[in-house]
């Protein structure tokens, strides 16, 4: 019977069972990957971490023009070599999940795609090799090694706090944008273009600038008017600064952190990482975790 001669019943089972829960190799293959808590575990984050830098050392050698007239054919070979191995990485990352496309989506899962994509493309676009040093974000697994829960915790807590803050840290850095509009429009009415601000968008670039208080000091006002603008931009401009630490500090002052006793054990439907020892279900989607076995 073909795929089209399938009743619900049996795509609604097909579909289960490619969300099934883990065991066999799979099992074992994902507890090693995902999980640093055990011997194997370790010793596979280590080397997947010596392997990311070594690689990213490669493209730091290449981009040097007297090493590439040297060495290039030799950075190239091992440039496939780790290329090649994270692409296994990868796959298999993709085969010993419950939920492959879940993975894939997630921040770790497009690191790791697009650590090993470059390679691939720069056989058709040259200039995108360089994009391989986009490695460097898998070393956040460093966190994961030798057992630095306290890291996990708080890295959970900073998450959280963000995330509750970011509708108020947007209707924030709005306000912030209006009023750099506003002053940048004021100070190409006041300066003109025979002081530089030959036009609105340029204005508006001064503003932010100043406000940001970094200050190029290509475009600067010459009236007495323009420089008491420049004076209020630049004191509201630490404000501007402080405001959204103000508000995630607030919010991570609200938010129930892990005790200091979280794992890098994680939960086989939604890859979320740090449950504590004792837990029995996952805390981001509810799903039952297996038993939690520490090997050291």
């Amino acid at each position: 019977m073909t795929h089209g001669d399938e009743t619900h019943e049996q795509r609604d089972h097909r579909r289960a069972d490619f969300g099934r829960p883990l065991d066999g190799w799979r099992l074992k293959a994902y507890t090693v990957i995902f999980e640093a808590d055990t011997r194997a575990g370790k010793v596979f984050d280590v080397s997947l971490l010596l392997a990311i830098v070594a690689s990213v050392a490669v493209v730091f050698a290449d981009s040097v023009a007297d090493l590439h007239a040297r060495y290039g054919a030799v950075f190239w070979k091992l440039e496939l070599f780790f290329t090649g191995l994270f692409t296994l990485e990868y796959l298999i990352r993709l085969a010993c999940v419950r939920h492959p496309l879940h993975y894939a989506r997630s921040f770790f899962g497009v690191v790791d795609l697009l650590s090993a994509l470059p390679t691939y493309l720069a056989f058709l676009f040259p200039g995108l090799h360089a994009l391989i040093d986009v490695r460097v974000l898998r070393l956040l697994r460093i966190f994961r090694i030798f057992g630095l829960s306290a890291y996990v915790s708080e890295y959970y807590g900073l998450a959280m706090a963000i995330r509750q803050s970011a509708r108020k840290i947007l209707i924030f850095l709005s306000f912030v944008v209006i009023v750099t509009i506003i002053l940048g429009t004021v100070m190409y009415v006041v300066e003109g273009p025979e002081n530089g601000f030959t036009s609105i968008p340029t204005a508006i670039y001064w503003a932010v600038t100043t406000m940001t208080t970094v200050g190029y000091g290509d475009i600067s006002p010459a009236t007495s008017v323009g420089r008491l603008i420049a004076t209020l931009m630049m004191l509201v401009g630490w404000g501007t600064l402080a405001v959204p630490t103000g508000i995630v500090t607030v919010e991570m002052g609200n938010v129930s952190r892990l005790k200091d006793t979280a794992t890098t054990r994680t939960c086989h439907a939604c890859l979320t990482e740090g449950h504590l020892p004792d837990a029995h279900f996952c805390r981001n989607c509810g799903d039952r975790l297996p038993p939690y076995k520490r090997s050291d």
